[in-house]
């Protein structure tokens, strides 16, 4: 645990952790908000090479007022927080710090952002999901998933770790998750997609990629290509990032 003690009289300063930053959504996101708002408050990219900086980052900057957490700090993170909400203890994965006082407190907002949009596509058929990854974000969208009363399975690259290998896919299991995950990051920047079936996917599918550049992967063109229903992960990021400024200004 690390205790912060905020400066009194200090410039609001907001920031993401996260070890490769330079195409991150946030800095611009919040300094658009903060300039269109007349928010008086920055918004930085700490890039550290190991999660044991961050006591140091505190330190080095006592106007912190809050943060973002990103790959690949979202589970290794949470031994440096004096406390959970119930939602990131549950999911194992924080991506919003709140300072309260001497207290740092993990939320998972990533979960938040998932559900509310994917809830508006969801017809009668979309009652099974499968998720494509095993990591942070994988935690949150499962637990969206869970509370949408969402049945779902889970996928991985390494045995063990998921409820089926991606060389274990087939059609009959495309054909029986109607809605496909993409949690992982392969596809950003148009490097690498799943490996998955896509012969098996039909226009009763809706694919969901939360990687958002480009705005049509490889994965979510597959799809699309076979008359499904398709949406990345902006609208997702940009209702997470909502959620957490409420919960800096609590």
């Amino acid at each position: 645990m690390v205790e912060k003690v905020l400066e009194p009289n200090k410039e609001r300063l907001f920031g993401i952790i996260g070890r490769t930053l330079d195409h991150s959504f946030s800095p611009a996101y919040f300094q658009e908000k903060f300039q269109k708002e007349g928010i008086q408050a920055r918004y930085r990219t700490f890039p550290i090479s190991s999660i044991d900086c961050v006591p140091e980052l505190l330190i080095a900057h006592p106007s912190l007022c809050g943060l973002n957490v990103t790959t690949p700090y979202k589970e290794q993170v949470i031994p440096y927080l004096n406390q959970l909400t119930k939602a990131a203890e549950v999911i194992g994965a924080v991506n919003c710090v709140q300072f309260f006082q001497d207290t740092l407190i993990g939320h998972n907002t990533d979960w938040i952002g998932f559900s509310d949009s994917l809830y508006p596509l969801l017809q009668v058929h979309h009652r099974s999901a499968l998720v494509l990854g095993n990591g942070g974000a994988s935690k949150a969208v499962q637990y969206a998933l869970s509370q949408l009363n969402l049945k779902y399975h889970t996928v991985s690259a390494t045995p063990g770790k998921a409820d089926w290998l991606y060389s274990e896919l087939n059609s009959e299991i495309i054909q029986a998750h109607t809605i496909i995950i993409n949690t992982t990051v392969l596809g950003t920047l148009g490097n690498g997609t799943p490996a998955i079936p896509c012969s098996a996917l039909t226009p009763n599918h809706l694919l969901y990629d939360l990687v958002y550049n480009p705005a049509t992967t490889d994965f979510l063109a597959q799809g699309m290509a076979r008359g499904a229903r398709i949406k990345n992960g902006l609208e997702m990021l940009h209702i997470q990032a909502e959620a957490a400024w409420t919960i800096w200004n609590q």
